[in-house]
Order: C-alpha cells, then sequence, then structure tokens
C-alpha cells in the first residue's frame, strides 16, 4: 500500500464522517476579518468594527484539534454536531396557525368578515385522468394547416 494514499475515515456510527477540520479555511477567514473591505462592511452594517474574537477562536480550536488523536477529534466534533440546534422550528398545523395569528394578526384589518384570522387549506390529491381520455385528447387535436398563414408572420 502507497503511503501518500489517504485511508478512509469512518464514524463509528456507520454514517459519513464528520468534515474534518481545516486550519487554512480558519486562517483565512481571519485574515479576512481585518481586512479594511470586511472592517468597513462591519461597521456599515452594525454601526462598530469586527474584533474578531471569533475568527481568533476558530483557528485555536482547529489547531488544538490538530494535537489530539482521530478518535479524540471525532468524537469531539460528532458532539458538536449533535448539539448544533436544528435551522428550521418544526410545528403542528395548531402551532403553526398560533404562531401566524400572534406573528401577523396586526396586518388584519378589524372589518374582516373572516371569521377567523387564518384558514387552513389542504389541496385534495390531483385526481388521475384514465389512459383512454389521454389517448382520446390526443386525437383530437389538430395539425395546423400549411396554408394559413399565422398573424404575426404576415408582414416579414
Amino acid at each position: 500500500m502507497d503511503p501518500k494514499e489517504e485511508k478512509p475515515r469512518k464514524s463509528a456510527g456507520g454514517g459519513p464522517p464528520p468534515p474534518w477540520p481545516d486550519c487554512i479555511k480558519c486562517f483565512d477567514a481571519l485574515w479576512f476579518c481585518y481586512s479594511p473591505f470586511h472592517q468597513m462592511q462591519s461597521y456599515y452594517r452594525y454601526g462598530e468594527f469586527d474584533n474578531c474574537f471569533g475568527k481568533w477562536g476558530d483557528l485555536v480550536d482547529c489547531l488544538a484539534l490538530k494535537t489530539k488523536r482521530a478518535a479524540e477529534v471525532e468524537a469531539i466534533l460528532v458532539a458538536r454536531e449533535e448539539a448544533r440546534p436544528h435551522i428550521w422550528t418544526y410545528r403542528t398545523v395548531d402551532e403553526a396557525t398560533s404562531h401566524w395569528v400572534a406573528m401577523y394578526s396586526h396586518s388584519i384589518k378589524p372589518g374582516d368578515e373572516s371569521n377567523h384570522l387564518v384558514e387552513v387549506v389542504r389541496q385534495p390529491p390531483p385526481a388521475r385522468v384514465p389512459r383512454r381520455a389521454l389517448i382520446k385528447m390526443k386525437a383530437q387535436v389538430l395539425p395546423p394547416s400549411r396554408d394559413r398563414e399565422w398573424p404575426e408572420r404576415k408582414g416579414i
């Protein structure tokens, strides 16, 4: 086996391994953080300059992970991935309705005629068209005649 070949990493859970930290990306992010462009953008958006503490923390954390054994790093990365909150908030229809009412009830006019602010409409599944009906519909379509000119082509 060639020592230059990289062995594929496998996680303990059997799924794909967590992404291995890349310290070059952390360093690039830290370098960009101190650029005049990023500092002016931060000042424009938030009214203050970025102190880049988060980028320093990411770089130090990445370098610290490089000093640990692969099994320890994998356990740490899996624990971080599981601790990270999900991007979406899952709600039932009733929870979503009450949340929508709380968020947008101010935009409903007071004299609205509806009995409730939100109406949940569920569309029925599309009806299946029998195959014979499709064949009949295709047979009824007539090709355009060649002697007839289309209106947009007359002036050409």
